[in-house]
């Protein structure tokens, strides 16, 4: 894909992306949101947080999406007991040869995608290992820094149900997912379309048809997105609202947010947004594809107060009425 910027390029981004949706489409049935926010952030460099009940598909959609795009695959299944060297491996003795040497053996995190399955089950010690390797795209043993291969993408799931006996993710580590993804029941029509693929007797299986060459080559197309003054004051701008100590700060904000969303709330909006703007066929940032991805972006990012768990309040319910402000002052404007 040379020539980036050109309407060629675009376009063969364009639809190498939707080849990706087709064959998720032939396992997953609805869930497009989900699978668009998987994959942006997948193409931004970022992780992602789901969050639902079981049985919704969260860990057929990463297996779907690693088949095809004929990548290395992982599953980890978080509990009390995991320890830190069950994620990112350890020394062993190696015994092959003439006599014994340590021996570096990597762990389920040294693959492109990671299903890090109810990670706020572990111990906090387990859960800073895991988030360690997302941020530094590294793992350390010893004296030895061993890189992870990109692209790599982490999905943690946790279920809001059943919270006793775990271990909720402090808010700084929360910052470091891309976006969080609020995963919900499938509608009627979805659900009988779920289980007529149930009792049909062939499974389907989807086909590769990118590989990781592919996936780097888009993520290069991405970047080339234009990115406006105006768009990019319309993202700082929703950020600082958040922030109640501001005079940008909207109302709610004072009275509902303790803490709000870091710079790295800014940053994400841009990338998310530039990453939309191409599936949507387009090499420029608008402030519309900001107002789509703001919800997964934020909600994770801001800290309620009591008074908001008090008056009902929610991270939505909030975001909302920002995102709503701020595109009606920047109409204005």
């Amino acid at each position: 894909m040379k020539n980036v910027g050109s309407e060629a390029t675009l376009q063969l981004a364009v639809e190498r992306l939707n080849s990706v949706r087709r064959e998720i489409a032939k396992i997953i049935v609805g869930q497009d949101d989900v699978v668009e926010s998987v994959l942006i952030c997948l193409l931004a460099g970022g992780h992602v947080l789901l969050e639902g009940v079981p049985g919704l598909g969260k860990t057929t959609l990463l297996r779907t999406l690693a088949r095809a795009l004929q990548l290395k695959y992982s599953r980890i299944q978080f509990t009390p007991d995991l320890m830190p060297a069950d994620i990112v491996g350890s020394m062993i003795i190696d015994t092959e040869g003439h006599g014994k040497t340590l021996r570096f053996q990597p762990g389920p995190i040294f693959a492109n995608l990671v299903l890090a399955d109810e990670i706020n089950r572990a111990t906090p010690k387990t859960q800073s290992a895991l988030l360690e390797a997302m941020q530094e795209r590294t793992v350390t043993s010893g004296t030895t820094t061993h890189e992870l291969e990109m692209p790599f993408l982490v999905m943690a799931t946790q279920n809001p149900i059943e919270m006793e006996g775990t271990y909720p993710l402090p808010e700084a580590q929360l910052d470091r997912f891309l976006m969080k993804i609020l995963v919900t029941y499938p509608t009627r029509e979805e659900l009988h379309r779920i289980v007529e693929r149930t009792i049909q007797r062939e499974e389907m299986v989807p086909v590769a048809v990118l590989d990781r060459d592919d996936i780097m080559e888009v993520r290069a197309v991405c970047r080339e997105v234009l990115v406006a003054p105006h768009v990019q004051e319309y993202a700082i701008h929703l950020v600082m609202a958040t922030q109640p100590e501001q005079k940008e700060a909207h109302e709610l904000s004072k009275k509902y947010i303790r803490y709000g969303s870091s710079p790295r709330g800014a940053q994400a909006l841009v990338e998310c947004g530039r990453v939309l703007a191409l599936m949507r066929g387009r090499f420029h940032l608008s402030i519309e594809d900001v107002q789509h991805v703001a919800a997964a972006v934020l909600r994770h990012r801001i800290i309620l107060n009591f008074d908001a768990h008090h008056d009902g309040q929610t991270p939505e319910t909030i975001l909302q009425a920002l995102i709503k402000a701020a595109t009606a002052q920047t109409s204005v404007a």
